[in-house]
């Protein structure tokens, strides 16, 4: 008895100088660790995801019925009811083509260029079904979207705005200051161009292009498109969570740190970036979901 109350005083002795330092370590990686939870999350949730959307299609053999209305998938014709009472346009009937330039079956199409200014290469008209890219068609078109000449000249009004507002005050003011804010706008553009639309669907076998829904009221189309950045098509025109783009845009954000900065090389920052890139892309593809009803509206005669 004496012997284990001798071993125990031992253990309790021993066991202290262990169990102190570490939970100081845990204390201050604290940040790092939540930080990194976050970041492989989705890569976590995504089966579970993607498990659900397939047990979801498996129980709604016909679309066209009123019970596979409420259990399609979010990017099939007839993916979320609508909540607005009255009458709502007819799911547009996919048609299989080449064209990526076709007119859907309600008139509507989109444009490669909005207004024609800004790029709108990666959009493809509502019902329409097109043939998967190939890498290299992938790599070129996100090419298109980063050296298009509008995107050098929206870089320049993003850099004026950045520089007006001090968002790097260590970039200064005055013509270096802009060329500073002018060459790093570029550069976010360009790493999240290739991240999000070259590197990330090649890896992931997923399709880059936003497919338009084109039909519904407005809040069943602007889930749709605001869900894009989390929902995708994989290569074979099936449901998959979108890596390219949360795992794209977290790459680029990433990056941004070899070129910015040391004040701005911190998790916070990087975070802060990730989280407005993914954003940003929602709001893009609102506009793009609605911009081809505003182009028949305004510029087309019936």
């Amino acid at each position: 008895m004496q012997h284990r109350r001798n071993s125990s005083r031992l253990f309790a002795r021993n066991r202290v100088p262990i169990t102190v330092p570490f939970s100081k370590l845990l204390q201050s990686k604290g940040t790092t660790v939540l930080l990194t939870a976050a970041l492989f999350l989705p890569v976590v949730a995504a089966p579970s995801l993607l498990q659900a959307q397939q047990l979801i299609a498996s129980n709604s053999p016909d679309v066209s019925s009123t019970e596979s209305t409420s259990l399609a998938l979010p990017d099939a014709p007839s993916a979320v009811v609508d909540p607005q009472s009255g009458p709502t346009p007819a799911p547009i009937p996919p048609q299989q083509t080449d064209n990526p330039d076709a007119v859907s079956a309600n008139g509507t199409q989109q444009t490669k260029r909005v207004l024609g200014i800004v790029p709108n290469f990666r959009s493809v008209s509502a019902g329409t079904k097109l043939p998967p890219l190939s890498p290299k068609q992938k790599f070129i078109l996100a090419g298109k979207d980063t050296f298009d000449y509008s995107s050098l000249f929206v870089a320049g009004i993003q850099a004026g705005f950045s520089m007006n507002s001090k968002s790097y005050p260590e970039f200064h003011q005055g013509v270096d200051g802009y060329a500073r804010y002018y060459w790093h706008t570029l550069a976010d553009t360009a790493s999240e161009n290739f991240m999000v639309g070259g590197a990330g669907p090649i890896i992931f076998h997923q399709d880059n292009r936003f497919y338009t829904l084109g039909h519904g009221g407005f809040r069943k189309r602007t889930f749709y498109a605001v869900t894009r950045v989390l929902v995708t098509r994989q290569d074979s025109g099936k449901q998959m969570f979108n890596f390219s783009e949360v795992m794209g845009s977290g790459a680029a954000a990433g990056l941004s740190t070899v070129y910015y900065p040391k004040q701005y090389q911190t998790w916070t920052k990087v975070g802060q970036k990730w989280l407005t890139s993914d954003l940003i892309d929602c709001f893009n593809f609102f506009w793009k979901e609605y911009w081809p009803d505003v182009n028949k509206k305004l510029f087309h005669t019936d």
